[in-house]
């Protein structure tokens, strides 16, 4: 896992010094090395956080003179060691011992359709050096992340947006659309927007062929559909989609131990992150590292599942913190986790995960965690419902939306608010997956969308603001397809996870399982009292949030004066929402 970003000029030699303030701005991603590479009209960028192959022969940009090939490459390619023992037998001799010289050799042998044979997260950039063309990768689920922008000849990348502004030439202005999606849609932009115009990023399972004149061409080489089974599926148990399943999870789990360092796990005390224990204790890994994170409770709201945890970490033997949190401390770390993060992002556990890494990278630098399971196995409590949805599009705009249209028409600037743009997102969605049930599209949106620039961008930005790497099982490819086929009742009956939760009855203690669903807390920001109300109202009225004018200042001020008058369906504060759109904006000086 790394930072990488390049350029490509189409009239000279790329803006290096440019190219290595973006280097430079991820050097929390990769603080391990750095490199950069320029020829002719393309340069590329690497910051490197030292996880396969420690030696200075993997380090990046990798350039394999002999194919004439170069690469920067963010991620890991858990198959690497299988993928690179094909390409032995065809004849191909490496230097290295990593996955990056695995991924130059495939492409060279399989050309743009070697990403059919990745099991992993990954986004690289590949230059061919005689045709001068680039090629731009993105994993099946957008576990990376790549951003680019455009300007007068010139293409630029990088595995941050805010990295990006560093090198210049950027239009920040508000994207209105983008705008509408974020706060409707819990802060996820869907790719390839972002909230400012110039800057967009690369959508996941997309390949992006840039040649030396400019000309592009766009290739999505992975889909998959909730819903569509093959014939055999329709006569599988209830115990046979069990098996198959538990037989997918302890795939993608061993994967995910890949590493020349040790490996550890999040463990919130849910269903997800205890059953990642339970397979890594059943595949035989010993001394097994767990991690949890308490925050102080406000009200009836506790602060940690410290219980929960607590019942694995006993179980299973595991090396076991417990990690507390201060309510000072989470105001400490609220402009630090800000500045992580490469789009605004309004969930109260993205200061969890900070908090969190920045503890767990003093012990490990690889950790597995949940993410992906409530979307993937229908774990939320409005997927029930659907199975009798007369109106889907309305159905699912009551159950998701933050904001709708008449409440946007209170908060946003008269010129920033058009049509009800996340509604039409979401029409044509479910339209072009007509033939699916109600259900079936809200688990596709969900799965496809929404996790994509909500959970899993979350853990990435928190996670390598300290050069920690995150992988997560429930996102295997393999996983993601084998429940796309699955019935949905299996998924969303008996309250949500129904079949992930009999799987895991094989191997995780049932106090667990039956537990009531719980979430990442961070009571402080669900409640903007005392310093955390002072903190928001600070940035509202600060001259640069007067001046970007994004917000009605009456209803601003109706906000402040009532802090919890305004929550959404969902229970979120919408207060916290608008000010931290305008913090983000501000600290990365917008």
């Amino acid at each position: 896992m790394c930072g990488i970003c390049g350029e490509i000029s189409y009239s000279g030699q790329p803006a290096l010094a440019a190219l290595g303030r973006v280097n430079d701005a991820m050097q929390a991603r990769g603080p391990d090395a750095a490199g950069l590479y320029m020829q002719g009209g393309v340069a590329l960028g690497h910051r490197r956080l030292s996880i396969l192959d420690l030696s200075a022969a993997a380090e990046q940009p990798m350039i394999d003179a002999a194919l004439g090939l170069g690469i920067a490459f963010n991620g890991c390619i858990y198959n690497f060691r299988e993928l690179r023992g094909e390409l032995q037998a065809k004849g191909y001799r490496f230097f290295s011992d990593g996955d990056t010289e695995v991924i130059l050799k495939a492409y060279h042998a399989w050309g743009n359709a070697c990403v059919q044979r990745f099991k992993g997260m990954f986004a690289f950039a590949l230059w061919e050096r005689d045709s001068g063309r680039v090629v731009l990768a993105r994993d099946r689920l957008g576990i990376k992340p790549l951003y680019y922008t455009e300007g007068a000849g010139f293409f630029r990348f990088a595995s941050s947006l805010p990295a990006l502004l560093t090198g210049g030439g950027v239009d920040t202005s508000i994207d209105r659309t983008a705008l509408h999606h974020f706060f409707s849609f819990h802060a996820a932009v869907p790719a390839p927007r972002t909230i400012l115009n110039g800057v967009k990023k690369l959508e996941p399972a997309t390949l992006l062929t840039i040649e030396p004149d400019g000309t592009q061409h766009r290739e999505r080489y992975w889909q998959f559909n909730v819903g569509q089974q093959r014939p055999t599926d329709r006569a599988m148990s209830e115990e046979e989609w069990s098996d198959a399943l538990l037989d997918a999870m302890t795939s993608a789990v061993d994967r995910r131990r890949v590493a020349d360092v040790p490996v550890g796990v999040l463990l919130s005390g849910g269903l997800d992150s205890s059953l990642l224990v339970a397979l890594l204790s059943k595949l035989g890994h010993e001394d097994i590292r767990t991690f949890s994170i308490g925050f102080d409770a406000v009200g009836k709201h506790a602060g940690d599942e410290f219980y929960y945890s607590d019942i694995i970490a006993r179980t299973f033997g595991t090396n076991h913190e417990q990690i507390r949190i201060g309510g000072e401390r989470v105001l400490e770390a609220l402009p630090g986790a800000i500045a992580a993060m490469s789009e605004p992002m309004v969930s109260h556990d993205a200061v969890a995960f900070y908090l969190l890494s920045s503890e767990v990278a003093k012990r490990v630098k690889v950790v597995q965690s949940g993410q992906g399971a409530d979307e993937v196995f229908g774990g939320y409590s409005w997927y029930p419902g659907f199975l009798s949805a007369n109106d889907a599009v309305q159905q699912y705009q009551n159950a998701y939306f933050d904001w709708k249209q008449a409440d946007l028409q209170r908060l946003l600037a008269p010129e920033l608010l058009g049509d009800d743009l996340s509604r039409e997102l979401v029409e044509r969605f479910f339209a072009d997956h007509g033939g699916a049930s109600a259900v079936d599209k809200v688990l596709q949106i969900d799965t496809e969308i929404m996790m994509v620039d909500d959970p899993v961008k979350r853990v990435d930005n928190m996670t390598m603001a300290f050069g920690l790497e995150a992988r997560v099982p429930f996102l295997d490819h393999e996983v993601v397809e084998l429940a796309a086929r699955m019935p949905a009742e299996l998924k969303v009956k008996n309250g949500g996870k129904h079949i992930l939760k009999e799987t895991a009855r094989r191997c995780v203690p049932a106090e667990v399982i039956d537990r009531p669903k719980g979430y990442f807390p961070v009571p402080s920001l669900r409640y903007l009292r005392g310093p955390f109300l002072d903190y928001v109202r600070d940035v509202l009225n600060d001259d640069k949030a007067r001046t970007r004018g994004l917000y009605q200042r009456d209803f601003i001020d109706h906000m402040l004066r009532n802090p919890e008058a305004e929550m959404s369906p969902k229970g979120h504060s919408r207060l916290w929402q608008a000010a931290l759109l305008e913090a983000w904006l501000q600290t990365h000086g917008v």
